[in-house]
């Protein structure tokens, strides 16, 4: 039997529109090493997670589209799927920019109806929009026999969040969702889109998210200015060294040599970028040897270089990567996402968990006042069906 949240869509849908849908789950996803390296034409490392957004999806016969969200109990309508445009329902964008893209690849889509509930939690950092995405275009790939593949779907995906929610996002978050294995992370390249699997092993750690509760209110500015100083980096090596086109080619040999030049914020945020991919690459090779403690201390350099040299984290982050080392059983900690606010990725051992949950839990409300969300999680497949298991 479906889980209660695919029931529930499932039972939403039935009463609603009266036939049978295609049920589809979505996951969100976690990224366990490689921050602010995906427009640097670097690496990351995400994985996909037990937390998902479900759909109920059917074709209708007509031309309308018809969207229940299940969690807000609210519904949108669109007469005509052919005259598909942005609306001021904000939830419906990141479903309407899906079929726009579809479209925009010559698949002629008709009118369809879709119930989607989620319970990954908005604003944590574990791409719940992603999911929104992914999921619907899984789903009318194939309802309509469309036959893109999944790197394909990954685009459409982004493309919508570019075009209808006007996130300029990287490729990394829609590519996890779809591409996600069980007890398995990849590493994504993300200037050539080539990728691999490296083994996570799910039974000697799992995965805990700490929300700070912090707002990202500085980091769309901050994310645009590291960008530029990040290029304005590029430029000074490129003038020495014609094949950096990225500082995915920048050494940090490359950049001491240069240091002056590139003056010493240039200098630290070039530097971070060149040693996180470093440490991605260093990080696959310590899971394939199922070193989980030498990867934890590649999350603790991660963090470490967030927080002194590319300057995006807070002191609220900071407490709590602070407090995660102090537990038996973690292996690691570090900020993730793009800063200033947002979530701690923990990896600590299934037996300490409680344990982590309530230290990490008094520090943090001893320190700021109030106790911080946590989620557990583990690794699970990507975007996938649920037909079977519904019957």
């Amino acid at each position: 039997m479906p889980a209660p949240l695919a029931q529930a869509v499932l039972a939403e849908f039935k009463q609603h529109f009266g036939y049978e849908p295609m049920l589809v789950r979505a996951p969100g996803r976690v990224n366990l090493i490689g921050e602010h390296t995906d427009y640097n034409g670097g690496y990351v490392l995400p994985a996909a997670i037990d937390k998902e957004a479900i759909f109920a999806v059917g074709l209708n016969g007509g031309t309308e589209i018809r969207l229940i969200s299940h969690d807000l109990g609210e519904t949108f309508t669109l007469a005509n799927v052919a005259e598909v445009s942005p609306s001021e329902t904000h939830w419906a964008n990141y479903l309407l920019g899906v079929v726009a893209q579809l479209q925009e690849r010559g698949v002629v889509v008709p009118g369809f109806d879709c119930v989607f509930g989620a319970n990954i939690p908005v604003g944590a950092g574990m791409s719940s929009s992603a999911a929104l995405e992914c999921g619907l275009a899984f789903a009318l790939n194939h309802l309509l026999h469309a036959n893109i593949g999944l790197m394909e779907l990954a685009h459409v995906a982004q493309k919508a969040e570019h075009t209808y929610a006007g996130v300029q996002c990287g490729l990394m978050d829609q590519f996890a969702s779809l591409f996600g294995r069980a007890g398995q992370v990849v590493r994504l390249d993300c200037r050539s889109l080539e990728y691999a699997y490296f083994p996570f092993d799910t039974t000697a750690s799992r995965i805990v998210l700490c929300n700070s509760g912090v707002k990202h209110s500085l980091a769309t500015s901050a994310y645009n200015t590291r960008r530029e100083e990040c290029e304005r980096g590029v430029a000074v090596l490129q003038q020495y060294y014609p094949a950096v086109q990225s500082l995915r080619d920048a050494t940090v040999a490359q950049l001491d040599a240069h240091r002056d030049e590139l003056g010493d914020t240039v200098y630290r945020r070039c530097a971070y970028v060149v040693k996180e991919n470093g440490r991605v690459e260093t990080g696959c090779r310590h899971l394939e040897a199922g070193d989980l403690a030498a990867f934890g201390q590649d999350m603790y350099a991660s963090h470490a270089g967030l927080r002194d040299d590319y300057e995006v984290s807070c002191v609220e982050l900071d407490a709590l990567v602070e407090a995660a080392r102090g537990v038996p059983g973690v292996y690691g900690s570090r900020m993730m996402g793009g800063g200033f606010g947002g979530c701690t990725i923990n990896l600590v051992a299934p037996e300490h968990v409680d344990e982590f949950i309530a230290h990490v839990s008094a520090a943090y409300q001893q320190q700021f006042g109030r106790v911080p969300e946590t989620y557990q999680t583990t690794i699970v497949a990507g975007v996938s069906s649920l037909a079977a298991a519904a019957q």
